[in-house]
């Protein structure tokens, strides 16, 4: 057996290898990208320096006239790119960030004194619109006192309720002797459920927020039932509330807060203050803002003195 060495391939006649040329133009492509981006910025920019001739002049001599300014010409090229020539524009000579530049001691004396006066025709009628909104709201919360009374009165138990109007709304007090709680006690009396009850239909159809307040007198006697007078008072609030709910008062308008002893309705040093200062107020919130709520108790004691008349 005879070992041959093998022979290398041989490549095929006709087919030559050439080294692959490089592309010197490709800077091209980039290029003209660029152009393009730089010729829609261009494009961008000119239509955003578009301005109205016409409208541009009516601003600068209104603003002129505002000032009391005399106006100066400026010089434009824009029509000259629209092919018109030249725009002359009027802007005012103060013009800028300081608007008393260019004008005399008199000129800036009288737009002081503009500005002051307009200032104080703004604040005078402003108080005036707050001073009518006041009126309306205690003609509305005095309707309000009116309806209560009538059911109160119906119900006979008008002599345990007083009302009077704040800076927070109507507030309606029900006096807790042993007619509304007993002693150390937040359980309704028979007596205390017909006030509520004659209260509620008045307040269902309300767009007011209601508000229950507890309290209690001074006497410093310890509680049994309770821990303190703080949550005897917040359980007698909430006991009004459930009731008002029961009645058909929507719960999301109602609130219900225990203030104890902090709040008197009369000297604690009066006798009447035993029983007087013992009480729920159900107080019907004023809508109004709180500038327009402080005039209620003036405008309320002005109307009350003059009815009296």
């Amino acid at each position: 057996m005879s070992n041959k060495s093998a022979s290398p391939k041989r490549k095929k006649k006709g087919y030559e290898e050439h080294e692959e040329h490089a592309n010197h133009e490709r800077w091209l492509v980039s290029y003209a990208d660029m152009l393009t981006l730089l010729f829609v910025l261009f494009v961008v920019l000119f239509s955003m320096s578009t301005v109205d001739n016409k409208k541009f002049s009516a601003l600068a001599d209104g603003l002129a006239q505002g000032f009391g300014s005399p106006t100066v010409a400026f010089q434009g090229k824009q029509g000259a790119m629209e092919g018109k020539g030249e725009v002359t524009t009027m802007l005012p000579l103060n013009a800028g960030a300081n608007p008393g530049l260019g004008m005399s001691g008199e000129q800036q004396t009288k737009m002081t004194e503009a500005v002051k006066d307009a200032m104080a025709k703004a604040g005078r009628a402003k108080a005036s619109a707050d001073a009518q909104a006041a009126v309306k709201e205690v003609e509305n919360l005095r309707e309000i006192q009116k309806r209560i009374e009538a059911a109160l009165k119906k119900a006979k138990m008008a002599k345990d309720v007083n009302f009077t109007i704040n800076e927070r709304g109507l507030v309606v007090t029900v006096v807790s002797s042993d007619v509304v709680f007993a002693g150390d006690r937040a359980d309704l009396r028979p007596g205390g459920v017909k006030i509520v009850d004659a209260i509620a239909p008045s307040l269902i159809k309300l767009p007011n927020d209601i508000a229950v307040d507890g309290h209690t007198n001074q006497l410093n006697v310890p509680t049994v039932n309770y821990p303190s007078a703080w949550e005897l008072s917040t359980a007698r609030a909430s006991v009004v509330v459930r009731e008002l709910s029961a009645q058909g008062v929507p719960a999301k308008r109602l609130t219900a807060s225990g203030y104890a002893g902090t709040r008197p309705l009369i000297d604690p040093a009066d006798p009447r203050s035993i029983t007087q200062n013992r009480r729920v107020d159900v107080v019907i919130l004023s809508t109004l803002s709180a500038e327009q709520r402080e005039l209620l108790p003036t405008i309320a004691n002005a109307d009350q003195h003059t009815n009296h008349e």
